[in-house]
């Protein structure tokens, strides 16, 4: 059974467990994993970085987001 959990580890016991985790291939450090973009995945980035720097409305503000949903 896989799950995934977000963990912010405030005491350094807690770190420590964790890194005995990895070494022991118990858990994944997703932060760390390597992703690979496709040149498809990087031309629709670059498409977007374009579309934000030359069109400041492009991007909208998260209240005005939530403001749309909250009306439907």
């Amino acid at each position: 059974m896989e799950q995934t959990f977000h963990i912010r580890a405030k005491k350094d016991y807690v770190i420590s467990l964790l890194n005995l985790l990895k070494k022991d291939d118990a858990i994944e450090d997703l932060e760390t994993t390597q992703w690979r973009l496709t040149d498809q995945h990087k031309k629709a980035l670059d498409k977007e970085i374009e579309l934000i720097e030359t069109n400041p409305n492009y991007l909208k503000k998260w209240e005005d987001i939530k403001q749309q949903f909250k009306k439907s």
